[in-house]
């Protein structure tokens, strides 16, 4: 062993050295460690380095008495400037550490082993670098299990140890290079800075290695786990889990980023190896986070790392080592991120067994670069078995890395590749494990160019091995070019569409519920993978389809979005007409739950109310004036039939069907509207219902989640009873309504929501109109009294004290300025004017007269800015001025030109697609509400 004294002891050799004492046995020697003599420091390390080069040395008394001394001295010796000292002594600490036998132990004492730690992590931030390499190796040798046994295991000493020794590499890592030379010179030194750098960290990643190899070690060990004596105060910091993490935490913010940076100038094997290996013990080291670990180093590219460095140092049998840690650290990376996936369904356990015989047997053999992997993987002659599981490892590599954006291979040829691949599968007549299925199809589907297409002999290749799995969760990868590449061939389209849509909803995140309603058509941005669904159904029409079976057929929660997302495209996409397409289909769906749930509709509330809520969608999008064709006809007699076989409490169910039966009523021609009509009255069973609904009316509170059917059902009467009445169709059941309820209800609304009285109103204003004589609906008298007086009898069924009471109710609600709600009363009033005209004109002039009607308008005009203008209140300015109130001549006729003007400007002709509203959940016609 070379020793080279500092320049002070030139002249001075060991033999003269060994002369100063009159004994040269290591006890001896140990104790002379401890002088303030540097020259007998310095000595004593020199004799025992040489000494320890002996095998009897390393006997219990020798070595155990000794360490101690050679701790203290080394403690001391960093206190003095004499650099050459720290070395010698770090020297024997080194060779005593990594010589020692392991059955007997050198640290008797956890606080031993504290104090050692100590004494290295002083050495190692020397600013002086060869103090600290030396350091370094001391550290690597003290990081053996047979130094760290005594209990309780210094686990935070350990860490302080790990933490100083990166700093110092990263620190001498970052030391700028003097480039003050020029031309070779300057080349030279920067090439001998490199090599100190490289030989630096190998040394400090050593060292890091032995520490995972511990915490490996001591993973098997009770004791050392549960580190027992510890302190209270330590016990969360002291153990062995929280030292792993540790291990974790600093290799991927402090030992990766060196690797990298550092491999940008050199790429040492050696170096590679031990590095490799300490991210392989990490997966073991913390396993609750080996996924996550995985899936941040192929977030990396380190497939394509570890890849190129088989490629240029494992060819043939060279760097053997390498390859094996190569090998290993991709073995257990791909078998993580198999298992939790983030795209697709982790792999069972049979499948693992089989990807992990393959890529045991394959990876070892793989060293080409990029070019010649596509080329082999191209290779259509006839495939050996082992060449094979090296073509499966490719794939799966490949694969693997483009799911975690790492895309270095060439799409184009990676493209033209995998067909071949498949293509000489099928020419064998192989069967590829579900895996490498996955593998295939997904690059295909995300390396397809828009300028090349897959051959029919591959999509029915694909088509023939996806037949042979059991299910297409198997080999599912989530991603929109996935699903682009089942739905625009449409020989996988048919046989697997409706399983990878199905497959795609599934594995949507949630987020569908925030998409703006209201948005206006063509404005709103949507997230990446709803664009790219929306382009493929604008793009294939026929998809839709699909989806409306998805509604029907998948969980609830999967329903749900594909319902969302049909609704959202529809209102994105106006230009498409896709009610005919949609509406056959759905009666046979419809048809298909009918037979299915019986006579009952109770199992029918999970995906039943979706397909309601899509159909009643359709239709408020339909244009004006549809004419109802027999499949509507046949529709609307299946909806009406399931409503009649449901209950009150069946509102999920009850509320779209309503909207449907409305729309029915009022946005198709006339000729439909009577057909519909006589339709749904032939139904006695929706007619009872309706007239349950009704009676719930005075029961329900206002914010009840009935209130909405509610509504609905005042809003159906009311066009029930007015097509009856004006088409004289047959009535085959009555219901019946309490008049006094009615009129108490609007009397008296504050528990009533705004809607809920405005459709109250338009059945009032309906059973006016027709001098409550309709066929369909009784009004009881109020509370079976007998009329007192003649004009209670000629206004019967109502009194006039009813009368009354109903014009200040309707008073009060117009001063609410509900727009909806004030052109419901103003409507109501005219009617109740005109029937009270036709039965007692003294009452009707009396109702006229009352001093509340002009205070009324008096206060509606005070109610803003151009207040005059709404249109509600001219027409109550109308009405007033034809009960005789307003006799100026000229203020009624500037008052009729403004009602003209304003309604040609507020109500033009409007298509009756701006017509029909969505309130609260409830279809609403504002023409049957204001006309």
């Amino acid at each position: 062993m070379e020793l080279k004294p500092s320049s002070q002891f030139k002249g001075r050799d060991l033999q003269t050295s060994l002369t100063v004492f009159s004994s040269p046995l290591p006890e001896f020697l140990f104790e002379h460690l401890s002088s303030s003599s540097e020259i007998l420091v310095w000595s004593s390390y020199n004799c025992l380095i040489l000494l320890a080069e002996e095998p009897l040395f390393f006997s219990k008394c020798h070595t155990v008495y000794g360490i101690e001394a050679v701790v203290r001295s080394l403690q001391g010796s960093m206190q003095m400037t004499n650099t050459e000292l720290h070395k010698q002594g770090l020297l024997l600490f080194a060779e005593i550490l990594t010589r020692q036998p392991e059955e007997i132990r050198l640290f008797t004492s956890s606080a031993m082993c504290r104090d050692a730690s100590h004494a290295l992590q002083e050495a190692v931030s020397s600013p002086v670098l060869a103090v600290a390499a030396e350091a370094l190796r001391a550290i690597s040798a003290f990081l053996r299990k047979d130094h760290q046994s005594s209990l309780p295991v210094q686990y935070r000493a350990l860490r302080a140890l790990l933490e100083a020794m990166l700093s110092r590499c990263i620190e001498f890592s970052q030391t700028p290079l003097n480039r003050r030379s020029l031309g070779h010179a300057c080349s030279r030194n920067s090439e001998k800075a490199t090599l100190r750098k490289g030989k630096f960290l190998l040394s400090t990643l050593e060292s890091f290695r032995n520490a995972c190899r511990l915490a490996v070690e001591f993973q098997s060990e009770p004791s050392a786990q549960e580190n027992p004596f510890t302190a209270p105060s330590a016990e969360k910091e002291d153990t062995l889990e929280a030292f792993s993490e540790f291990l974790l935490s600093a290799c991927d913010s402090q030992c990766i980023p060196m690797v990298m940076r550092y491999s940008e100038e050199a790429t040492p094997p050696n170096l590679m190896e031990v590095f490799l290996s300490i991210l392989h013990s990490l997966f073991v080291i913390v396993p609750h986070m080996k996924v996550k670990f995985s899936r941040k180093l192929a977030d990396s590219s380190f497939i394509r790392l570890t890849l190129e460095l088989k490629a240029r140092f494992c060819s043939g049998q060279s760097h053997s080592s390498l390859n094996q840690v190569c090998s290993s650290f991709l073995y257990y990376m791909c078998l993580n991120l198999l298992q939790a996936p983030e795209k697709t369904e982790p792999l069972s356990q049979e499948e693992l067994s089989a990807v992990s015989e393959f890529l045991q047997h394959g990876l070892p053999h793989i060293s080409s670069r990029t070019p010649e992997s596509l080329a082999f993987l191209s290779d259509r002659q006839y495939v050996e078995e082992a060449a094979r599981q090296r073509q499966y490892c490719i794939l799966l590599l490949f694969y693997l890395a483009h799911i975690h954006d790492d895309r270095f291979v060439p799409e184009v040829e990676l493209f033209v590749a995998v067909q071949s691949f498949l293509l000489s599968l099928q020419d064998q007549g192989e069967c590829p494990p579900p895996v490498v299925c996955k593998a295939s199809v997904y690059l295909l589907a995300v390396c397809w160019d828009k300028d090349s297409a897959l051959g029919e002999a591959v999509v029915n290749a694909i088509r023939k091995f996806l037949e042979g799995i059991s299910d297409l969760h198997l080999v599912y990868t989530h991603h929109p070019l996935m699903l682009r590449l089942f739905l625009v061939y449409p020989g996988l389209m048919s046989r697997f569409g409706h399983r990878v849509l199905e497959l795609w909803f599934s594995w949507e995140e949630s987020g569908y519920e925030n998409l703006d309603d209201d948005a206006s058509p063509g404005r709103t941005i949507f997230p990446t993978n709803l664009a790219a669904l929306f382009w493929m159904l604008r793009s294939t029409p026929s998809v839709l389809l699909i989806l409306l079976d998805l509604v029907y057929s998948s969980p609830v929660d999967t329903a749900r979005k594909v319902l969302i997302v049909l609704r959202t495209f529809l209102r994105e996409n106006e230009d498409i007409e896709v009610g005919g397409l949609i509406r056959g289909h759905f009666l046979l769906i419809l048809q298909r739950l009918l037979v299915e749930y019986g006579a009952s509709t109770s199992g029918a509330s999970g995906n039943l109310p979706l397909l309601l809520n899509l159909l009643s969608l359709v239709q408020l999008r339909s244009e004006s004036e549809q004419e109802l064709d027999s499949t509507a006809m046949k529709l609307l007699h299946q909806v009406s039939k399931l409503c009649g076989r449901c209950s009150p409490a069946d509102v999920d169910i009850l509320q779209p069907s309503f909207n449907f039966l409305y729309w029915s009523l009022h946005r198709t021609t006339p000729s439909s509207q009577k057909r519909a009509a006589a339709v749904l009255l032939s139904s006695t069973a929706l007619i009872e219902l309706l007239e349950k609904l009704l009676a719930l009316t005075w029961t329900e509170a206002g914010s009840s989640p009935k209130a909405s059917l509610l509504c609905s059902a005042w809003l159906l009467i009311a066009s029930f009873s007015a097509q009856q009445h004006n088409g004289n169709l047959q009535v085959h059941q009555t219901l019946s309504v309490e008049l006094n309820q009615v009129l108490k209800a609007l009397s008296f609304p504050e528990k009533k929501s705004a809607l809920l009285s405005a459709a109250i109103l338009r059945f009032l204003r309906t059973a006016l109109q027709q001098s409550f004589s309709s066929a369909l609906v009784a009004l009881v008298p109020s509370g079976g009294q007998l009329l007192s007086t003649p004009e209670d009898a000629a206004l019967a069924p109502l009194g006039t004290s009813q009368v009354l009471s109903l014009l200040i109710g309707l008073q009060n609600l117009m001063v609410q300025k509900d727009p909806l709600l004030s052109q419901a009363c103003i409507g109501c009033l005219e009617a109740l004017l005109d029937y009270l005209h036709a039965r007692s004109p003294d009452i009707a002039l009396h109702v006229a007269s009352q001093p509340w009607n002009r205070f009324l308008l008096f206060t509606l005009l005070d109610a803003g800015e151009n207040s005059f203008l709404r249109p509600e209140i001219l027409r109550l300015m109308t009405l007033v001025q034809s009960m005789g109130l307003l006799n100026d001549h000229n203020m009624t006729q500037t008052l009729q030109a403004s009602l003209e003007g304003l309604c040609s400007r507020t109500f033009p002709a409007q298509p009756l697609s701006q017509d029909m509203l969505c309130l609260g959940g409830v279809s609403v016609s504002l023409t049957h509400i204001r006309d």
